[in-house]
Formats: structure tokens, sequence, C-alpha cells
């Protein structure tokens, strides 16, 4: 597992066939935090909603970004919100 405290404010996520997961917006505990802006309005109408991503899924830290060790498409399937 990482250190998750070289995961810093805004930087992308990609996963390891390198497409965009989404951006940090912190780290909470064991997870990721997605700012909003990655995340889809609900069906209700209510707006977006965080999405957070488990350190567990982090393979790596290049140049900045937070690689998964999930493809994208995978990775955000593993998504949790609150």
């Amino acid at each position: 597992m990482v250190d998750a405290s070289q995961i810093k404010e805004h930087a992308e996520i990609i996963g390891a066939d390198g497409t965009h997961v989404g951006t940090v917006d912190g780290v909470e505990g064991d997870r990721i935090k997605l700012t909003k802006n990655d995340s889809p309005q609900t069906e209700d109408g209510k707006g977006a909603k965080h999405h957070y991503i488990s350190l567990g899924l982090v393979a790596d830290i290049e140049d900045g970004k937070v690689r998964l060790s999930a493809n994208g498409a995978e990775a955000v399937q593993f998504e949790e919100t609150e």
C-alpha cells in the first residue's frame, strides 16, 4: 500500500489503462474522496455526491498522479458514495 500522505489534493486519479477516473478532493481514513465534479447528478436531480475509492486500489503515485491497480471502467464499479 502506498503512503497516503503522498496523495495530494487536486491530483488526477487514473486507471491502470491510463483513463481518467477522478480528481482527489482529499484522503479520509483509508479512502480517497473524489471531487463532486467527477460525480454525475443523481437521478432525482439532487446534485452530485462525493464518491470514494479505497486506498487498497492505489498501485502507485507517478508524477503527481494516482495510478490505480484496476482499469478505469473497473475502478468506477468499486466507488462508494456517502
